[in-house]
């Protein structure tokens, strides 16, 4: 039986209350988010197949996510690269972003430079609360990752995907399929048009609050914190 999914609406939703009445800090759920999104990169593209990874990161909540996954494959191993051309202020971001240069993480501005010498590219410019037009300079960023033979992992959505309808009919991002996807804590409705292999990411929800919001819970194993599902969203 395939997962159930939830919309833009339901998951702005199910964030607003996991930091109220479930007790989390936008730190922690990112920090998780992160940690989920580094994990299927090392499921999916192994050091093996070349350690470095460039990782797209957009201003919000789904670059922060990037930002923590960098960290993560920084400590695994690998060598990640950062384009984070808008750079917000909040005190969470910048912090992130201190993290990794500590780790002598190279930031660049040329992206479809660093997409030549790279291993593996991480989508993590727009989330779940994406909608409207992208704005530069994203648009030719999204347009290098949709030309790119270098394998692609989106964090939760693909970037300028509508969640609940999917790629646009045309213009930036209507050819944009990404290899990979990491659906976190639940998967959206996007997932109908997704064709490429699908993670769910982040075992920290609980059960009370999966019903609420009627979406079901995958069987993490051991110590992951992710689990695979086909495109249609069953098990694998």
């Amino acid at each position: 039986m395939a997962f159930k999914t939830i919309g833009a609406k339901a998951a702005a939703a199910l964030d607003k209350e996991l930091m109220s009445t479930g007790a989390f800090s936008i730190d922690q759920l990112m920090e998780l988010a992160g940690l989920s999104v580094s994990q299927v990169v090392y499921r999916v593209h192994p050091i093996s197949k070349g350690p470095r990874v460039l990782v797209a990161v957009g201003p919000g909540n789904n670059g922060g996510d990037g930002l923590v996954a960098a960290r993560h494959l920084r400590h695994c191993g690998y060598a990640p690269t950062i384009y984070y051309p808008k750079r917000p202020k909040n005190d969470l971001y910048q912090r992130l972003a201190k993290q990794l240069e500590d780790l002598d993480v190279p930031f660049v501005d040329d992206f479809p430079a660093a997409l030549k010498s790279t291993d593996h590219v991480v989508d993590a410019i727009f989330g779940f609360s994406f909608s409207g037009e992208v704005r530069e300079p994203f648009p030719a960023v999204i347009q290098a990752m949709a030309e790119t033979k270098v394998p692609v992992t989106s964090v939760d959505a693909p970037s300028s995907w509508n969640i609940d309808q999917g790629p646009p009919k045309s213009g930036v991002g209507s050819n944009f399929h990404p290899d990979v996807l990491v659906s976190l804590t639940a998967p959206k409705p996007l997932v109908q048009f997704f064709k490429g292999r699908h993670f769910i990411g982040g075992r920290f929800v609980a059960p009370a609050i999966a019903k609420k919001y009627d979406f079901d819970l995958p069987g993490y194993e051991g110590i992951d914190q992710i689990v695979e599902v086909s495109p249609g969203g069953q098990r694998l």
